[in-house]
């Protein structure tokens, strides 16, 4: 294969519209070498995950003196309503429907302002050769990339990522908290090698997190042949199923978890996590215990709850 160096250029891509007339727009990269794969990376589906964007900051200045093949099309910010309210989802005032946009892919030209926002977007998404998106979670959640069982090259493109641990759901699994319409489950029922990385935690920007994101992908990419350079070979994986229920908080409170667990821990089904309680009476509200054998990969530490919320995810081992 051919490679040449890169072009790169930007672009405003128009979303949507607000109600006062104000046009909602991304900045699009675009990095052209020769002829070769197409791979379409983001990041900040949700405004306070912060790692993503730095990571493509770091890699902007690593392809831009790189000869490639193919193109690499990258969206630093690809929620400019949440990135600029500092939250976690679109606030409601603009899609009280669906203020999540992980969870309306691909989209909808007539459906609600989420809805168009990422039907805009997936006219980037449908032609591409892989895609790569790239997340934050809590404060208290394993660095992992996820993609779906059972497809070869999405694997691939985990493992050349290369964390420590790889989560794998099935054809029919959609987001952690059981809806549909994520940018995951989207492309890879488009046919589209899809990897889903969360780096570290939210709020912040951690050094190492974003390191590890850039090395990451420039390993991706030289495992696409994008890259001249052979991939890296990476430690072996601990490779994961996401099929374990969620632990989930019956009451609402305060919910303490035990101090000796952590994530990363393997844990018994029925081992006690922890004890929600009522705060102003100081009443047991409930005793928090794992539904699975499993590895904890998420966990809610001390935290104020609400019933129904997840108080930690568990992984079963492959």
């Amino acid at each position: 294969m051919d490679y040449t160096a890169v072009t790169h250029t930007t672009t405003d891509r128009r979303l949507g519209r607000l109600p006062s007339g104000r046009a909602v727009s991304v900045t699009v990269h675009r990095y052209v070498g020769s002829p070769g794969p197409t791979v379409y990376i983001q990041a900040a589906q949700h405004g306070i995950e912060l790692n993503g964007p730095a990571a493509l900051r770091r890699l902007h200045d690593r392809l831009t003196d790189a000869a490639i093949a193919g193109t690499v099309l990258v969206i630093p910010v690809v929620n400019q309503l949440a990135f600029d309210h500092r939250s976690y989802m679109t606030p409601g005032e603009y899609d009280v429907m669906n203020p999540n946009l992980n969870r309306v892919w691909p989209g909808d030209e007539s459906g609600s302002l989420q809805e168009q926002f990422a039907a805009r977007l997936w006219e980037l998404v449908k032609d591409a050769d892989a895609a790569v998106d790239l997340h934050t979670g809590t404060a208290d959640m394993l660095e992992h990339v996820r993609c779906r069982a059972g497809d070869p090259a999405a694997e691939r493109l985990a493992e050349a990522f290369g964390t420590s641990y790889r989560i794998t759901d099935e054809s029919e699994d959609t987001g952690d908290d059981g809806s549909g319409g994520t940018f995951r489950a989207a492309a890879a029922a488009a046919g589209i090698p899809v990897i889903t990385a969360e780096l570290s935690n939210s709020r912040r920007i951690a050094q190492d997190a974003v390191a590890a994101g850039v090395d990451g992908i420039q390993n991706l990419l030289r495992e696409w042949a994008v890259l001249p350079a052979e991939p890296e070979s990476k430690a072996a994986q601990t490779v994961l199923r996401n099929d374990a229920e969620p632990v989930t908080a019956s009451e609402s409170g305060l919910f303490e978890c035990r101090p000796d667990i952590a994530v990363g821990d393997t844990v018994d089904a029925g081992e006690r996590l922890g004890t929600v309680y009522e705060p102003s009476s100081f009443e047991q509200q409930q005793v928090v215990s794992a539904t699975e054998r499993g590895v904890i990969f998420s966990l809610a530490k001390e935290s104020v709850v609400v019933k129904g919320e997840r108080l930690a995810g568990i992984a079963t081992p492959r």
